[in-house]
């Protein structure tokens, strides 16, 4: 059976076109004007953006942190993932010390394994940098994973010191790999936090005030010196502050191979909200910390400009009770983390609403550059004979306001409660499957496959 969608609006990071396109099997077959392709059944797309499938590129499905885990499971993210647009996720595979990256890439191939309505791949996190790691490095390459996370913040956990760094930035620099960073000065931010308990300053605020903004700002431009010097592409997760990003902009100006990402948290929620009374604010806990809303028009126009490359989630969801309500009394045993993974899509459309982006450009981001950032273009992230038909039908004025109530997170509040938004997913197809529609969820959880991906395409 063939699937023609016809009487939209293709989207591209060019921007919007009339066009039909045709489906057959998983694939697209052809991208054709209107009225010029036939199928054996057709949707009606008029009125509406036919856009790629959105690929998350930062998420953290079953992930164990400070004794508690994330919510989601493979299953019921991906399948939130695809309520929101979202047709591929990058999750990652947690390396915990003393053990090697390859377990570690088994097990959550073990956790992901059909269990996922949608198709994803992985990352890997370096927590243990050592001979045994550094050569495994290689391995996971050949595995279809080649981007490894370090970390400059969380000492004692997952935290890497400048020379671990240099060391695995080498040999990224060797197999053609790259390296994430999440780039916060975490020892000077455990000083701040120690002294804000010891006075007696615990509650969820103080996550946001000892982790300041300048902090965040140093290391992310200690890691692109370290880049520069080992010649490793860098790309710098969940960027918040104005002082990292002029540090991004600095480096690509340059000509260095640095990118980064923000998320939607650090575009729509400040630091107002961490301070909400009643312990409210640990549901917004999540590392870098939500800033004075005065970062936020930096942070658009580095989206303009593309010194933010991509929007991912950091999908981290954990419940406000029982989960976030470990750090009562001490809001470092908060669980760090904001569920995101259904509205990403949502939220950037309504900064194209609000005129901060392009239809072009919204596409772009939440899309098309991952694919190519991630070795999966042209297979994803774009409408074009030959790619896997994850496409996406979009109605640009449909209203929708987001809530716990309706959303399907496996998580018990929205970051985003009594959010009003113009625009939301009509229709979604993973690989040629009616995944969503006006019906309901109609995929699988055992449809979604895993993507064995090369390396970053804008270093090709």
């Amino acid at each position: 059976m063939t699937t023609l969608i016809s009487g939209g609006q293709v989207v591209s990071p060019s921007g919007a076109l009339p066009a039909d396109v045709l489906v057959d099997g998983e694939t697209i077959a052809a991208v054709g004007a209107p009225g010029t392709l036939t199928g054996d059944e057709t949707i009606d797309a008029t009125g509406k953006y036919v856009l790629p499938g959105g690929i998350d590129a930062h998420t953290h499905m079953e992930m164990p942190f400070g004794g508690t885990h994330s919510v989601d499971t493979f299953s019921t993210g991906t399948t939130a993932a695809a309520w929101g647009g979202t047709t591929t996720i990058i999750d990652f595979a947690v390396q915990a010390k003393g053990t090697s990256l390859l377990s570690t890439l088994d097990k959550w191939h073990a956790k992901a394994d059909g269990n996922c309505a949608i198709d994803y791949g992985f990352h890997m996190i370096v927590s243990d940098v050592n001979d045994q790691s550094l050569k495994e490095m290689e391995a996971c390459v050949d595995g279809g994973v080649g981007s490894f996370k370090m970390f400059m913040a969380y000492p004692g956990v997952f935290y890497s010191t400048d020379g671990e760094i240099l060391l695995a930035m080498q040999k990224a620099r060797e197999i053609g790999a790259t390296i994430m960073m999440h780039a916060e000065n975490g020892i000077a931010i455990d000083q701040l936090a120690a002294q804000a308990v010891a006075a007696g300053n615990t509650d969820p605020v103080q996550h946001g005030l000892t982790r300041p903004p300048e902090l965040e700002g140093e290391a992310t431009s200690r890691a692109i010196q370290l880049a520069k010097v080992t010649g490793a592409p860098l790309y710098i997760v969940h960027l918040s502050a104005s002082q990292a990003l002029a540090a991004v902009a600095e480096a690509r100006n340059d000509g260095q191979n640095v990118f980064a990402e923000t998320c939607p948290q650090y575009l729509y929620l400040s630091i107002e909200d961490l301070a909400k009374p009643d312990f409210e604010g640990a549901k917004y806990v999540a590392s870098p910390p939500l800033r004075e809303k005065s970062h936020q028009a930096d942070l658009w126009r580095g989206l303009r400009t593309n010194d933010l490359s991509v929007v991912s989630t950091d999908h981290c969801p954990f419940c406000f009770k029982d989960q976030k309500e470990l750090g009562r009394g001490d809001f470092r045993a908060i669980p760090n983390g904001i569920p995101g993974v259904e509205h990403r899509m949502d939220l950037l459309h309504q900064g194209v609403v609000a005129g901060e982006l392009t239809l072009g450009r919204w596409v772009e981001t939440c899309s098309a550059t991952p694919a190519r950032m991630f070795g999966l273009y042209p297979r994803k992230g774009v409408i074009a004979a030959g790619s896997d038909a994850d496409i996406v039908i979009y109605d640009p004025s449909a209203s929708q306001t987001l809530s716990a109530e309706t959303h399907h997170m496996n998580v018990d509040y929205s970051a985003y409660e009594g959010f009003e938004l113009t625009g939301r997913v009509h229709t979604v197809l993973s690989r040629g499957r009616v995944v969503v529609s006006p019906s309901g969820f109609s995929g699988s959880t055992s449809h979604g496959k895993f993507l064995s991906r090369s390396l970053n395409q804008y270093l090709n």
